[in-house]
């Protein structure tokens, strides 16, 4: 086989695994804006109605205020967790912060349903209960692998010469942590947050054994599947989270790669040795 035939034989192949891949994806607008609870061709005609009835749905309001109020909470502690973490492992390299870091990230390779009986497990151990707080308490869990991943990254691209002036001109660690690292790490810090606060709001699992008497919307959509009239409903609401979402991960990147050196341009996760 030659090279141009090669090429393009992979070219086909990308071309058919993105198609397959993205093609479901773009049937839920298309079917969302369909005049008919039936997902099917043809389409009966243009309508917002679906878009509209998400207005007045009480379940629904509940639902996205506790996928609100859990996601932002979520999001802050692990960003948070995840500073410490990503700097400690960083600013003073020793095998027990390494050790630390990999558990850490660990939770990204474990299957959502082990997480979510494990937590469930927990939770009824120390008397908290399937509640809003401990869906906190999961999803930092779920979301911490994502902000120790890119908080180490940039971390890990700063120049350690600026530390090292800084200590050099008197500051302490604390003062050099504050006043030098940490501001030069805000863009990967807002990055950190905003794409930990998707990974919550997009949680199935975990929210599913932990929620008790409380929906975040995954658990709203996925009990609006059993009624086949509710159909239409769902995939305007999709709709709009797969815009939502799109524009958060685009927003997160864009902020991410703002930094010095170009060091934050580099993909998620990627890092500079030391």
């Amino acid at each position: 086989m030659n090279p141009g035939q090669g090429g393009r034989w992979l070219g086909a192949y990308v071309g058919a695994y993105l198609l397959f891949l993205y093609l479901p994806i773009a049937l839920i607008p298309l079917f969302s804006f369909n005049d008919s609870i039936q997902a099917a061709f043809p389409l009966k005609g243009f309508t917002l109605a679906w878009y509209a009835g998400l207005l007045d749905n009480e379940g629904l309001h509940h639902a996205l205020a506790t996928s609100l109020l859990v996601g932002l909470s979520a999001a802050l502690i692990a960003t948070l967790i995840g500073i410490t973490i990503a700097y400690m492992e960083i600013a003073g390299p020793c095998r027990l912060a390494g050790a630390i870091s990999a558990l850490a990230r660990l939770p990204i390779l474990i299957p959502g349903v082990i997480i979510g009986i494990a937590l469930l497990v927990l939770v009824n151990l120390v008397g908290l209960g399937p509640s809003r707080s401990a869906m906190v308490l999961g999803h930092v869990l779920v979301g911490l692998p994502t902000t120790v991943v890119i908080l180490r990254g940039r971390f890990l691209g700063l120049p350690r010469s600026l530390g090292e002036a800084a200590m050099d001109l008197g500051a302490g660690e604390w003062t050099t942590f504050r006043r030098v690292m940490l501001p030069l790490a805000a863009p990967a810090i807002a990055s950190a947050f905003m794409l930990a606060f998707l990974t919550s709001f997009d949680e199935f699992v975990v929210a599913f054994f932990l929620a008790g008497t409380d929906s975040t919307l995954p658990l709203f959509i996925w009990s609006q599947l059993r009624f086949p009239k509710a159909l239409p409903g769902v995939m305007a609401l999709g709709t709009i989270i797969l815009a939502a979402s799109v524009l958060i991960v685009v927003a997160a990147e864009l902020i991410r790669r703002r930094g010095p050196g170009g060091t934050a341009g580099a993909p998620l996760g990627a890092s500079k040795p030391s």
